[in-house]
């Protein structure tokens, strides 16, 4: 007979949830612990899966917040092949948002439907372009650079790494003899002819031999070099775009709708707006295939309103970024632990997801939000400075850094982030972010491993093997929880050395 305690037998320490955040003051991650469960289980056992709206979901619960200085494609693809997801920030053109979609949506896929074409009389410069473009170079050529005519030969880095003479014709460098399949092929099939053939490309024409689509056996590796890949339906990564209310936000929807994005977030400061709740009306209304995550909210009557509207999935959290000074400048906010318990206590009973963005800076923050409720964490500082982030390297005493900035600095509004704070027409402009550094990361492709590592180790002190069973326990009461003060929070720290060495989430 076994001597181990049964789980639910326990003795209840600590309080529920609800008695947690019924007190009438703001909480913290930091303010509080959850309280040991049972283990009888290994943190191998622990999965992850997850919703990021009413009908998405993913294998980790992890995003990209949509900064200038954290998410473009780059950063989307690493979310993506990780099991997350990344959303394209709007302080650009309209154009340029595009771009950085379909670069994500093209990086890989079963069938890629619109590969990118050239013709005989393009030059190795072309080719050049291309691949820095859109960083790949197995390109196919075509009788005039378009798909309404016949493919006559491809071009891969083979062909074009020792010519010198970049003005080059493609037609004089091309490979001619072509291995291709048939329109109609399984992707089974196609498959199958790229592990015999050994190429690293197949294309797909019709029986006019024009092209129709094209498989990458880098495709083939990356299933395997990476399981837990969020993908829509058609095999391509998913990825997510920021609008604002604002009018030119409907083209963007319009065109987005077009290439295949996956969801859409309203990146409003404070989402519980008219300007908003007419967003999401309209985009439920003509485009109701792509899921739409509206805020930022931070209580219950907010999320109301916008659930209310249609909304897919709510994103909380009002001022509780590090480089966020909205609660000190405009004395409006909530401290982020009680904001996202208390809606995400409300939208649950609407079957909507929320997103705890923000006040996140290691695994403990996020193994809390996920805990009191939260589907997903979206991260701004913690990938900033990674290799995937936009923006260049630069040191200083020594120090790798990059830059990071708040989508409310003075330097990100005035490239066109005051889109999100209803002040587009103002002159006079009151900053509710900073501009600052973070130091180099790493790669995001081996920060998120190191992060869902510590996660499973955190879900199995607590005593559940996935995020359905913990939310279950939360409304349950028997997931427990007890204060602590900050003379705990000091002592569960680092302290009474002389000296030590700080761990790092760079991982090489």
């Amino acid at each position: 007979m076994s001597n181990h305690p049964q789980p639910g037998t326990e003795l209840l320490d600590g309080v529920s949830g609800e008695e947690l955040f019924s007190v009438n003051m703001g909480l913290t991650y930091r303010d509080f612990l959850v309280l040991p469960g049972f283990i009888d289980f290994n943190p191998s056992d622990v999965e992850l899966d997850t919703k990021l709206s009413k009908n998405i979901s993913l294998k980790r619960p992890l995003m990209s917040s949509p900064m200038d200085t954290v998410t473009e494609s780059d950063m989307a693809i690493a979310q993506a092949l990780m099991g997350g997801i990344g959303i394209i920030h709007y302080n650009n053109t309209i154009e340029e948002q595009l771009d950085q979609v379909r670069k994500v949506k093209r990086f890989e896929n079963g069938f890629i439907k619109d590969p990118v074409l050239l013709s005989p009389e393009h030059t190795v410069a072309d080719l050049d372009d291309v691949k820095e473009k859109h960083g790949f170079s197995g390109i196919p050529i075509t009788e005039d650079g378009t798909a309404n005519t016949k493919l006559v030969g491809i071009v891969t880095n083979r062909d074009v790494d020792f010519e010198q003479d970049r003005s080059t014709k493609l037609g004089k460098v091309m490979t001619r003899e072509l291995i291709t399949a048939n329109q109609g092929i399984s992707l089974k099939e196609a498959n199958d002819i790229l592990r015999t053939s050994k190429k690293g490309k197949l294309p797909i024409v019709d029986k006019q031999g024009k092209l129709v689509a094209l498989i990458c056996r880098s495709d083939l590796k990356k299933n395997k070099e990476f399981p837990h890949a969020s993908k829509d339906d058609t095999k391509r990564l998913r990825v997510g775009a920021a609008i604002s209310t604002l009018p030119e936000s409907l083209e963007r929807v319009s065109l987005l709708s077009q290439i295949g994005v996956d969801v859409i977030i309203i990146d409003s400061a404070q989402g519980n707006s008219s300007y908003q709740i007419e967003m999401i009306q309209f985009i439920k209304k003509n485009y109701p295939a792509i899921d739409v995550i509206a805020g930022n909210v931070v209580t219950q009557g907010q999320a109301a309103n916008l659930i209310a509207a249609g909304a897919d999935g709510l994103r909380i959290g009002m001022g509780p970024g590090s480089i966020c000074i909205t609660q000190d400048t405009m004395a409006v906010g909530r401290a982020q632990a009680t904001a996202v318990y208390k809606t995400a206590h409300y939208a649950s009973k609407h079957g909507v997801p929320v997103i705890a963005d923000g006040g996140i800076s290691n695994i403990g923050d996020i193994a809390n939000a996920l805990a009191i409720g939260a589907s997903m964490c979206m991260m701004g500082s913690m990938f900033a400075g990674t290799k995937e982030a936009p923006g260049e390297y630069f040191y200083e005493n020594g120090i790798r850094l990059k830059r990071y900035r708040g989508m409310a600095s003075l330097e990100a509004m005035n490239k066109g982030g005051d889109k999100r704070y209803f002040s587009e027409s103002q002159k006079i402009k009151v900053a509710q972010g900073v501009s600052g550094y973070v130091v180099d990361k790493g790669s995001v492709l081996n920060l998120i491993p190191y992060l869902v590592q510590g996660l499973k180790q955190s879900f199995q002190d607590m005593g559940f093997k996935n995020l359905t069973d913990l939310h279950s326990a939360l409304r349950a009461g028997r997931v427990r929880f007890e204060r602590r003060t900050e003379s705990a929070q000091a002592q569960g720290s680092v302290h009474g050395l002389y000296s030590y060495t700080k761990p790092s989430m760079r991982v090489e």
